[in-house]
């Protein structure tokens, strides 16, 4: 039996290389890199021209993947709010470009979105509530599930946030926290900003079966908690045993960044859950995967990752 082939562009970013690690045991995987390119145990890479549907056409033919997940984007919101057309192109039109190739040759294909999609007025916001972003990012991020899903309605387009183990030319937002603690620095994290994170395998993992099933469209997979950012970090020091005493409050309001942000992000995933006919994992259990896999070793290969 051939073993499937995915294509994961933005390859060398935080996403495609834990989506690489999680199903790369089941899948053939491609990483599609642009700048740089990265050596990663059981994956292959390849540098891909998505700023021309048409050429990135000739290379889904050469590569024939079973599936496309496009992970490519801007996500320093500060940086999209400076520089909005580098905004649009990295975050919307590659995406169009991708969707319209993906569509071509009938591939299938996952969209990875973001949960900077509204005021943040309300709890648990659901795939149908009205999109109203307050910042670049998210207006860019918005732009490309409209591309997507009018050049290709087939496609999955996933709203989340994640969160997972970085390397060594970028960490995560775990990353900064666990660094910091064990190098037992005070940080300070938003008790009023609330969102529903998942680990990225998690979200790698049901990504793959809403695809299986065949879900189209706009779904939410993200955690099954909702906290603060403040309340994220306690978790954590408590699963890693690091000192909550050098994590402390701050409110959104005092923060001196240049972009405005929602102070609720928080997803509703029922709709994915119905279909996936199970629970979307809590932030204490997935933490304690996050551990495991610097124990088992994820954390040192992504850092030891070879990139060039």
């Amino acid at each position: 039996m051939t073993t499937p082939r995915v294509l994961i562009t933005g390859g060398t970013g935080l996403l495609a290389l834990n989506w690489a690690c999680t199903v790369r045991d089941t899948w053939d995987v491609v990483l599609g890199t642009h700048q740089h390119s990265v050596q990663l145990r059981k994956t292959s890479a390849v540098k891909l021209d998505l700023d021309d549907p048409v050429q990135f056409g000739h290379q889904i033919d050469a590569l024939a993947p079973d599936l496309v997940v496009h992970t490519v984007g801007l996500t320093d919101v500060d940086r999209c709010e400076k520089e909005p057309d580098l905004a649009r192109h990295s975050n919307a039109e590659i995406a169009r470009n991708v969707a319209q190739a993906a569509a071509e040759k009938r591939i299938r294909m996952i969209h990875i979105s973001t949960d900077h999609l509204y005021p943040g007025d309300h709890s648990y916001y659901q795939e149908h509530d009205a999109v109203q972003p307050i910042n670049e990012y998210g207006r860019t991020k918005a732009l490309a599930e409209t591309w997507v899903q009018s050049t290709y309605p087939e496609a999955l387009i996933v709203r989340t946030n994640f969160y997972c183990w970085g390397h060594s030319k970028r960490q995560s937002f775990s990353d900064w926290l666990i660094n910091n603690l064990r190098e037992g620095r005070s940080l300070t994290l938003f008790d009023d900003v609330y969102f529903t994170p998942i680990l990225a395998d998690g979200l790698v993992l049901a990504s793959h079966e809403l695809v299986d099933k065949g879900a189209c469209g706009v779904i939410n997979v993200a955690g099954s908690d909702r906290l603060s950012k403040y309340e994220f970090a306690l978790l954590l020091a408590e699963e890693f045993g690091l000192s909550a005493d050098l994590i402390r409050r701050a409110q959104l309001a005092q923060s001196k960044l240049s972009a405005p942000r929602p102070k609720d992000m928080s997803l509703d995933c029922r709709r994915a859950e119905k279909i996936l006919g199970r629970r979307l994992a809590t932030v204490a259990d997935s933490l304690k995967i996050l551990r495991r896999q610097e124990v088992e070793g994820r954390r040192q290969e992504l850092l030891e990752a070879k990139f060039s």
